[in-house]
């Protein structure tokens, strides 16, 4: 019962929320009514257990149609509003096949943010072979395998707008990787037409649906579609091949061939803080297709690992050239919009009618000083963005924020902008967008963090909107509640009066329990009228050791 117990945890004591996500969680939860206990030896688990075989799964494919149509008119997924199912008991997300903590969980240095998920060089130089048609999306590419025989998916920019899509995907490849998602290893390359050749069992499919030999005016025409750069070259994006390809995730349910793939998509946290990573970048194309499940081995044990595949839509830009000046503001169907405007004979304005641009060739459109994060939009929603809670954003939010301004144009420098106006640009709006998510969501609750008490029971803690100037400190300063917490009963018992300091360091009242195993509970809230939401505490748990005090437990939102 091991596995199941921690799934619990890892759902961040599912139990407390009293939420039941199918068969398993109902046998874990009854586990867990059984045993009484709060928190285990090994909590705060930082990896998500995955202990299952998943060598056995499928690919599976999600076609594009019925995924948009269902996520724009469906609604699917399970809407509750709950707290987040794979956070374990300090509030985090564990690492997992889903997602490695990158960002502000650890010191994450500004050359590390610019490799990416770089692993090696890009194509290797010479002749290449080009294997088969690309597979999908809209923009000029195919598949190749390059001298060293190793296989890249390319595309390539549209005429009239070299380096957009190229280098928003360079970019925005390195900001998820940073946060934390897993990335395919993209690199930027020039493909000469000379170079190439046509391998044998290359094939194309017609728009009727008949498959044939590729052949070279095929991939004429192909090129035609692509910008052309003055040396006769063609700048492309090369992303290495993912091996072990299964099909795609949604962004609700499970995987029923996938034996780790208990906890609905809708509720998982790294998920839900699309919101606000989508929000920061204008990714507007979450949809199934631009997913991708792989296997892959972790600890010798085969898991389906879940890529975000590709976050070229990105910035100012699509495959094709600039963003419609609604995308970031309306979906990509929004009847009550559309309606206004019609009975207004167009005098009902919406924010992008009004919004001014900078606009440059290479970045399409895109602004930060109209920017409200609150109000973005992809051009069709999901379940797991439409379940994001005010913890979720906040979480997605201190990451975001965690990207220094010397960061952020360090790897827009990885999208090599020629015209250096168009990469300052880029790098400016990125920093104004950052600073309005931190505003709108580090100031939305309690924003207390990195608590920790030390031996001799005094607590310290940070405010993390003060700490990224977003928020002025609270005026009444802060208040903590005491308590000796049972963790075999789950019961609080009031320890001393409350205390109070202006910063964030204040003494715990004596008689702080000394005995190893022993369990304390710290409720602390900033007293600050112009902010009711930061009145609600932050509950933090403590266990003594021999060495001092753990946190084993933090809960911002029950």
């Amino acid at each position: 019962m091991t596995s199941i117990r921690h799934s619990v945890n890892v759902a961040s004591n599912v139990v407390s929320n009293v939420v039941s996500i199918g068969a398993v969680l109902v046998v874990a939860a009854a586990t867990l009514s059984a045993s009484g206990r709060k928190f285990y030896d090994d909590d705060p688990i930082s990896r998500e257990p995955e202990t299952k075989d998943a060598s056995k799964v499928q690919a599976r494919d999600i076609t594009l149609s019925y995924d948009l149509a269902e996520n724009l008119l469906a609604n699917p997924g399970d809407r509750r509003s709950i707290r987040a199912l794979n956070v374990n008991t300090v509030d985090e997300v564990p690492d997992s096949s889903w997602f490695t903590n990158r960002i502000l969980a650890h010191p994450l240095s500004i050359d590390e943010a610019v490799r990416g998920p770089m692993t090696g060089p890009g194509p290797a130089p010479g002749p290449v072979t080009v294997t088969r048609a690309k597979p999908s999306g809209v923009s000029a590419g195919f598949v190749l395998r390059d001298s060293a025989g190793v296989t890249w998916f390319v595309q390539f920019d549209a005429p009239g707008h070299a380096e957009a899509a190229s280098g928003a995907s360079m970019v925005a490849n390195r900001i998820f990787h940073a946060l934390g998602y897993w990335q395919s290893e993209n690199h930027l390359a020039e493909l000469r037409p000379e170079d190439v050749t046509i391998g044998a069992k290359a094939v194309t499919e017609t728009p009727s649906g008949k498959i044939r030999q590729l052949d070279r005016d095929d991939l004429a025409k192909l090129l035609e579609r692509a910008a052309r750069q003055p040396n006769g070259a063609y700048r492309m994006l090369a992303s290495r091949e993912i091996p072990d390809f299964r099909g795609r995730f949604r962004y609700y349910g499970t995987r029923g061939d996938d034996p780790n793939d208990i906890v609905p998509h809708e509720h998982r946290r790294e998920l839900r803080a699309l919101q606000v990573f989508g929000a920061w970048t204008n990714l507007v194309d979450m949809k199934a297709k631009n997913t991708l499940d792989a296997l892959a081995t972790e600890n010798g044990l085969t898991v389906l690992r879940h890529y975000l595949q590709d976050v070229g839509s990105t910035f100012g830009t699509g495959a094709l050239g600039p963003r419609e000046w609604d995308e970031g503001y309306e979906l990509l169907f929004e009847g009550d919009a559309a309606w206004k405007r019609l009975v207004s004979f167009g005098f009902y304005r919406q924010p992008w009618q009004t919004t001014k641009y900078t606009e440059y060739s290479s970045i399409g459109r895109f602004e930060g000083d109209g920017f409200d994060p609150t109000k973005w939009k992809p051009r069709v929603p999901t379940a797991a963005l439409r379940n994001a809670r005010a913890d979720d954003n906040f979480w997605a939010a201190r990451r975001v924020m965690a990207f220094s301004a010397d960061m952020i144009r360090a790897i827009v420098k990885a999208g090599q902008y020629s015209d250096p106006a168009a990469e300052q640009h880029l790098a400016d709006v990125l920093v104004k967008r950052r600073d309005r998510i931190g505003r709108a969501y580090l100031t939305a609750i309690n924003p207390i963090v990195n608590v920790a008490l030390d031996r001799f029971g005094t607590v310290t803690f940070a405010n993390a909107a003060v700490d990224a100037q977003v928020a002025q400190a609270p005026t009444g300063g802060y208040r903590a509640r005491w308590f000796v917490f049972d963790n075999a009963t789950g019961e609080s018992t009031p320890l001393g009066a409350p205390t109070t300091a202006s910063t964030g360091r204040m003494e715990g009242p004596a008689g702080l329990p000394t005995a190893t195993g022993s369990f304390v509970r710290i409720d602390i809230e900033t007293v600050d009228p112009t902010r009711s939401s930061w009145s609600v505490p932050v509950q933090v748990y403590f266990k003594r050791s021999a060495a001092g005090w753990a946190l084993v437990g933090l809960e911002r939102l029950p």
